[in-house]
């Protein structure tokens, strides 16, 4: 029911609003909101189908609002950083020790994580927190922000293009996958996690 009405709801403002609303939709699904792609994108490549609208301008557009909306976050992580978490951080269920991880992350392997993390549902909404909080190169993390994004973005609006009328298909194959990447990446988390954990302790050992 809820999900009927915020898809309602995305499809309204495309229709209303036009380009325009593709690039709002997109700033705000690449921050926190509940905004999923999967459910913007396809109906946009839809109405290129129907042409109604033009494949680049919509790439150009939803790419721009994918950079502005994971800058958003980018700076909530960079401007609030490690005094806001290691202060309200419990309340988040995030620990001090998981912020030193995380900057030790992004500084061994952010330029991949941005590319790759635009290509998984979910977590593509968050990753730009940690990245500001690791304090990323902004203009790192804008080109690759953009590439991924932009190589995302034309799947998905082809897709809907393809697909024409039965756009939505592609909701029902997301949906699934993202509950099998969602359980992969909390394997990997407590995979790397134990990793690091068995180093300093032996670390410890050692001195």
């Amino acid at each position: 029911m809820i999900t009927e009405l915020l898809l309602g709801t995305f499809l309204s403002i495309i229709q209303t609003l036009g380009y325009f609303g593709v690039f709002v939709l997109m700033a705000a699904e690449s921050t926190f909101l509940p905004v999923p792609s999967e459910a913007v994108l396809p109906f946009a490549g839809y109405l290129v189908a129907l042409g109604q609208m033009d494949f680049w301008t919509v790439l150009i557009i939803s790419t721009t609002g994918t950079i502005i909306g994971s800058l958003i976050s980018y700076y909530i992580g960079k401007i609030l950083g490690e005094k806001f978490f290691e202060r309200f951080g419990k309340k988040f269920f995030i620990k001090k020790e998981e912020i030193r991880l995380a900057e030790k992350w992004f500084e061994s392997h952010g330029q991949k994580t941005i590319f790759i993390c635009r290509f998984i549902p979910v977590v593509r909404h968050l990753i730009s927190i940690p990245a500001g909080i690791a304090k990323m190169p902004r203009r790192t993390f804008i080109l690759y922000t953009a590439i991924g994004g932009a190589m995302w973005n034309g799947f998905l609006i082809y897709v809907g293009m393809t697909l024409e009328q039965n756009w939505e298909t592609i909701l029902a194959y997301t949906q699934v996958l993202d509950v099998l990447i969602i359980i992969a990446i909390v394997l990997f988390c407590i995979y790397f996690i134990a990793r690091q954990l068995k180093k300093t302790n032996k670390k410890k050992r050692i001195n």
